[in-house]
This record gives C-alpha cells, structure tokens and sequence, in this order.
C-alpha cells in the first residue's frame, strides 16, 4: 500500500492566483459585455450590489475584507458566535411550533400531536377580543394544554393586551398541576410596544414590570418579549429590524430597572423574536449581529460579560410565504430554518407552507416540524457551533450590518427612545422608506418570487384551509411580497368564474421562430403572472389577423426582434387596432415605440413590456383593458 502523504496541498497543481488577475478578467468580461469599467474604482464594482440597509454587497470576499478585531468565541463577549459556549452543538435547538387555532380541542389535538412528534416547546397566541379576533382567550389554557408536561414543555405567550390575564392562567394552571415553579420554562411574552405598533394604541409599559412580578420565583420562565417580526412584517430593512428591536429592549430595561430589578436579572428576563428568511446569508448575519449590539448595550449599561448574550428565536418570515404555488414555501421556510441554526438562535419556529391561506392544517405542521429534524439529526446542522464563522462575507456582513444597526438605533435613542419614536412617527418613516424600495424590486421583479411573479401556473387549484383568526391591525402594515401579483391572479379568477373564461391577450409573434422566440417566452411567463391567457399566433399579417379574430381577445402584444420590428411592427400594429384591438403593446425596449428616429411615438403601438418593466402596472393596465375589475 502506497502511505498517504503527511500534508496535502491542494492547489499544488495550480499556478498562484493574486486578485489583481481576477481584477483583469472582470475587466475584461465587462468590456465585452458592453458594460462600462469603473475609472476610479476596481472593476468588481460595477457587479457589486446594495441591500436595504445601503451595505454594498461585493462579488468576491478574501482575507482582506475580514473585519479588524476579533469576533470572539461562542459563549463570550460580543457573542457574535453566540450565546452560550454549548449552544445546539449539545442539545439542539429548541423546536417551537406555534397554535393559534381559535377552537381548544382542535388547538389542544395539534398540541400534543406537535408534542408527540418533535416539537419541544409550544408558542400559543391569546388575546379573544383584544389580539386576534374570536381567537383563543386566557380561559381557554387549560383546555389548550390538557394533558401537557408543563415540567417538559416550554410554554410561550403571545396575548397582547390579555397578557396579565394568560400570564396568571398559566401559572395558576402550573401550581394545579403540580409543576414546581423552577421547573416552569418559557415565557409570558409581555410586548407592549410590540403590540402598540401592530395596532396604534399606546403601549403600556407597566405590563412588563407587573408580568415580572408574576414571574418572581420561576427562574426559567422570561416575562418580556420583544417581538422583531413586527417591523419585517412592515416592509422594514434587517437593519431596521435590529435597530428598532434593541431601542424596544432598551425601553424594557429602563422599565425594569427603574421598578427596582437589577440589571443581570432585567437582562434575563428578556427574549428577542427575528424573522430569517429565504436570504440565508442576510439571516445569518442578523442573528449574529443582534447578539453583538445587544452586547454593546449590556457593556455601556455596565452589565457584567456573562449576562450580556441574547436569547433568540427565530421565525421564519410570514412576509416571504405565498397564497399561490405554496409548494414553493416549503422551500423558503427551509432556507430561513437553516440560517436560524447556522446563526445561532437558541429556539426556531419553521411556519407551516400553508400558513398564507389560513390555518395550516395537519400535514404542513408536520412538515414544518420535519424541516427541523431534517436539518437537526440528518444535516447535522447542530454538531457545530457558528459554522459560518471564519467565512469573510458572512464576517464583513455581521460587521457591516451591526454598525448600521447600531446607527439607527442611536438615531431612535436621540428620538426619545422606542416609545416616542413609535409615537412620533419615526419608526414608521423609516420603515416607509425601507417598504417602498422594497415593493418597487417586486413590481419591477427585481425581486423574483418564484410561482408568482415569476413562473406562474395559473391551472393550478388554489388551496383551501380554515380561516384563521384575524390578527391586529390598525398600526404599521403587515405586508406579504406576494400580495400584488396575487391580487392580480385572484381577480383573473373572478373573471373566469363569471364568464367561463381567462382574460386572454393575443400574442403575435413576427417572423421565424429564432426571431421571436426569446421574447414570446418572456411575455408568456409576464402574463402568467396576472392571470393572463396568451393567446400565440404565427404567420404572415393576414395569418396573425385570423388568429386576432379567433382569439376573442382585445389586446394585442407584438412579439420579435428589432430587425423583424423595424420592417413589420408599425404594420402588424395598425392592422390590429383596425381589427378591434383596443391596445397593442411590443415585447422590447421602449425605445422601440419611436419609430425611424423622428423622436415621434407610433400611435398604433401604445405602450412596451421589457425586462425591468413595472409588471404589477402592465398587467393591471391589460386586465383593465380587457375589462377585468382590478
């Protein structure tokens, strides 16, 4: 047998490369392309893209974008590679499936099967006639947890306004049962900014000082929450979201501390909920770089390093979920779940795929529960503690997005702190700012969502769940990405139910099939997306004219290259408006509506469909056009 070598090189083979030579090579790719080359920056800038939070996110990342200082270890000061030095390489995380079924026994049915098949801790959302309309009330607790360990099985409120009232259900519930109050886990979740802002009213801050009064004497139960999820779901940037949760916690700190709760005990009774989403190195990195703002906020409060890590959990983002094609969220449920591990979140909520239409029914709690075993025992997602540790992206990016966050969150403190910002208008601002980016990338599908804006299948049979209880509302929006486009499919159904048919828009396609094939493909896959049945037809114009008349539509778009456009357009267009079409569009570049370069617009084509395109306002103008009520 040949021994193995003592060391193994492994670009032993390869000549060295330096980044000057790859800078070449983008240069010259560039050029090529047609696309201009920085002269006062390296060439990879122009490949180079922003986030939400204006962070520049780069093509390559090498030792030389590593942020200077140490980001420590797990278990220690920053805690960017976590909270605690065992973290889920020991124990795993904490799977927490969340209920809010308004009706006891069927909540109670979901409970224990949850508990039965993986989950480890439950989160159970209250409130009857404050939080969610005709949902589950404090009064429904021992029926919801009937037959539940409330020694094993963390609890988790979410009650709103009702807090007080299911804090001290569940602990009345705890003595009865005989669970002694230091083996009670969980939290009571008192969030009154959090609830303030999904609502409008005005946040009560006693209710955090009263709910840790309650939790006197149950060292493992957590009083406070401060639910981030809020401000994701209202369109906001991760920076946004880290920066607006520290001032939220912040604003409880004062509050417990001012009541007379020392510092390393307020610190403890404090537990932090982030969305993670299909961006899986974004989520990461928010994970990480929460724990090191929020340390620097410990550290400046005079907090002792071993009761400044952050308790995380992690949600994956209802704004991400899809009514349309929600096969597809099973997918992006699983990326946010992997990042919620890779970065460290100590409990992990995977949302059921279903989650978007109503109430998930059994086989999408038992797949989103699945998605964590999967990542947990077969992934082996848990044997390593910060497994993205050392990568230079993921280490730039924590950096970079800490001090964004930190930024903004100095902002909102010089504002007056979490409570007047919200009352200001501050926070919503900002998240305005962030939201309208955010919706312009979606209509314009810079932001592709997959079986909606792009790959739409409109045969499809759309699901149906019960409807779940009606969550608040009255203050910052909470937003779907999906929601236009699928505002548009909802109303091309409506059509087809009343008249047996799809809004339909004739295709014609000019000249060879090399010619028009590109973008008649284009075109399909943009319609699909608001509902809209192409019609194709090929041919010379007399051809294309029958195929019009067939087709019963009353809108036209003309499909080909330039070269076929230059010689065809301006005719197959006339002879479509004068055969009824009402407007006729062109696949391509709006320049090609000026025609022989007169700066005049053909007034038999009225408008183009391109690339980059509004699509949410093209295809809302051709559903109007057809007579669709959008």
């Amino acid at each position: 047998m040949t021994a193995p070598p003592a060391h193994l090189d492994l670009a032993a083979d390869f000549p060295a490369a330096s980044r000057a030579q790859w800078q070449e090579l983008v240069a010259a790719v560039l050029t090529k392309s047609g696309r201009p080359v920085p002269s006062d920056a390296p060439p990879e800038t122009a490949l180079a893209a922003r986030n939400y939070d204006g962070i520049e996110i780069a093509p390559l990342y090498t030792a030389a974008d590593a942020p200077a200082g140490s980001a420590g270890v797990p278990g220690s000061p920053p805690f960017t590679r976590g909270a605690t030095a065992e973290g889920a390489a020991r124990t795993g995380w904490d799977v927490r499936a969340r209920h809010l079924d308004p009706d006891p026994l069927a909540a109670n049915r979901a409970v224990l099967d949850d508990l039965r098949n993986g989950v480890s801790s439950l989160w159970l959302v209250l409130g009857g006639s404050g939080n969610h309309s005709a949902g589950l009330t404090a009064a429904d607790l021992p029926r919801v947890l009937d037959g539940v360990h409330l020694d094993l099985a963390p609890i988790v409120l979410d009650a709103g306004p009702d807090s007080r009232a299911a804090a001290e259900t569940l602990l009345r519930l705890a003595a009865d049962h005989g669970t002694p109050a230091t083996d009670l886990t969980g939290s009571l979740g008192g969030d009154p900014i959090g609830y303030a802002a999904r609502t409008g009213s005005t946040p009560d801050l006693t209710l955090v000082v009263d709910l840790a009064g309650l939790a006197a004497g149950h060292p493992k139960l957590r009083p406070v929450t401060v639910d981030a999820t809020v401000y994701s779901d209202a369109g906001g940037g991760d920076g946004d979201e880290l920066a607006i949760s520290v001032a939220v916690g912040v604003a409880y700190l004062r509050a417990l501390t001012d009541a007379g709760v020392p510092l390393d005990a307020a610190l403890g009774m404090i537990e932090f909920r982030y969305a993670v989403s299909a961006d899986q190195f974004a989520s990461i990195a928010k994970l990480r770089a929460a724990r090191r703002v929020w340390n620097r906020v410990g550290e400046l409060s005079g907090a002792a390093g071993e009761d400044r890590g952050q308790q995380q959990h992690a949600v994956t983002a209802a704004s991400m979920l899809t009514r349309r094609d929600p096969w597809v969220n099973l997918l992006r449920t699983t990326i946010g779940c992997f990042a919620a591990a890779v970065g460290g979140a100590q409990a992990i909520t995977v949302a059921p795929f279903d989650s978007a239409l109503g109430l998930p029914d059994d086989f999408g709690r038992r797949i989103a529960r699945n998605t964590s075993a999967v990542l947990h025992d077969e992934a082996s997602l848990a044997r390593v503690i910060d497994p993205a540790g050392g990568s230079w992206y993921v280490e730039s990016l924590t950096e970079r997005l800490a001090e964004a966050a930190w930024q903004k969150f100095t902002a909102l403190e010089r504002a007056g702190g979490a409570v007047a910002a919200l009352e200001s208008g501050a926070i919503a601002s900002l998240l305005a700012s962030t939201r309208q980016r955010r919706q312009d990338d979606i209509a314009h599908r810079r932001t592709p969502i997959t079986g909606v804006s792009e790959y739409a299948v409109n045969s499809e049979t759309l699901l149906s769940r019960r409807p779940a209880p009606a969550a608040p509302s009255g203050g910052l929006p909470r937003l779907r990405a999906a929601e236009p486009f699928e505002a548009l499919r909802d109303a091309s159904d409506a059509w087809l139910a009343s008249t047996g048919a799809r809004p339909r828009v004739f295709l014609a396609a000019l000249g060879p099939v090399a010619a028009h094939t590109g973008r008649l493909s284009f075109t399909r896959n943009l319609l699909g997306a608001g509902g809209l049945e192409p019609v194709v037809a090929t041919g010379e114009l007399a051809d294309l004219l029958a195929g019009f008349a067939a087709s019963g539509a009353v809108v036209a778009c003309l499909c080909s290259s330039d070269r076929i456009y230059a010689g065809e357009a301006s005719a197959a267009a006339t002879a479509l408006k004068a055969a009824g079409a009402r407007t006729v569009w062109i696949a391509g570049s709006p320049d090609l509506l000026v025609r022989d370069g007169s700066g005049e617009q053909s007034g038999a084509i009225d408008a183009a469909l391109y690339s980059g395109c509004d699509a949410v306002a093209v295809l809302r103008s051709m559903l109007s056009d057809v007579g669709v009520p959008v």
